[in-house]
């Protein structure tokens, strides 16, 4: 596992995969690491055991080196397959990027060449397309009819260098891209809202409200308060990596501790105001 544990993806396994593991599944990463980490459980609040051979591994993803991380993983029901976005260095070009790999068990997974735009990427469909934002500073709309290529730029939703990881929850006409910022001390989860009018160009996100912040020894408490930093870190006052996971009517949060040290596990009260924005 080595030392550093971060980027969780949640989803419910689907009842036409055969032999699961158990009922959820968790993807999560190591910032520099070769593959795509698993954990799986029968209850959202565990115990979550690690699947060891682990699953999408960098010798696969032809089109990165280096490492992958940053799992965003999707269950397609239509077409029967789990969907896997991830980040890595590309030969290619200059920097991080995003590739798409596909898997009929959730275990194998086949990624593409295909390079679709800047890393840490968060996906979200509303009517004929699957849009994006990307994350790592950037804070960009993409949007494709193909979940798979073909992603065209659209606006920024955030200024530059600002957010880190984000994660995405369409509710009552807006999306909730909650999300944490480089400089923050201590770094720890917001959320904005976009009102999701027809024209994506429109889209706007608003100031963000505050979800939670290191309180526990665990999130990071014990350690110095500072402006958080790019990159890898351990041992730190910070909350990072979002990831939101409905059922039920019941929405969680799980979050990476200390920097990146584990994964913590929250459940939100939502309401939305007459305003968009939401109350807790």
């Amino acid at each position: 596992m080595g030392n550093n544990i971060n980027g969780p993806s949640v989803i419910r396994v689907p009842p036409w995969l055969s032999r699961p593991l158990g009922k959820y599944y968790m993807y999560f990463a190591h910032h520099g690491g070769k593959f795509i980490r698993l954990a799986y459980a029968d209850s959202l609040a565990g115990p979550w055991k690690v699947y060891e051979p682990g699953t999408l591994k960098l010798e696969q993803a032809t089109a990165f080196t280096g490492h992958i991380a940053s799992p965003d993983v999707h269950v397609d029901h239509e077409k029967k397959r789990i969907r896997m976005y991830f980040h890595g260095p590309a030969p290619s070009r200059k920097g991080q990027w995003t590739g798409v790999a596909v898997s009929e068990d959730g275990l194998n997974f086949k990624a593409s060449d295909e390079i679709l735009g800047r890393f840490y990427f968060r996906v979200f469909q509303k009517g004929a397309y699957y849009y994006a934002l990307d994350g790592g500073g950037h804070g960009r709309l993409l949007r494709s009819t193909d979940p798979l290529k073909n992603f065209e730029e659209g606006k920024y939703l955030f200024e530059p260098d600002t957010i880190r990881h984000t994660a995405l929850l369409e509710k009552d006409g807006y999306l909730l891209v909650f999300h944490s910022r480089y400089g923050h001390a201590p770094e720890r989860i917001l959320v904005s809202t976009v009102r999701l009018t027809p024209d994506w160009s429109e889209w706007t996100a608003s100031d963000p409200l505050e979800v939670i912040r290191p309180e526990k020894e665990y999130e990071g408490t014990g350690y110095p308060l500072k402006p958080s930093v790019s990159g890898a870190a351990i041992e730190v006052c910070e909350l990072r990596d979002p990831c939101i996971f409905e059922e039920d009517g019941r929405i969680y949060l799980f979050y990476s501790t200390a920097g990146e040290m584990g994964i913590a596990l929250a459940e939100l009260k939502i309401t939305m105001y007459e305003t968009g924005e939401p109350g807790r």
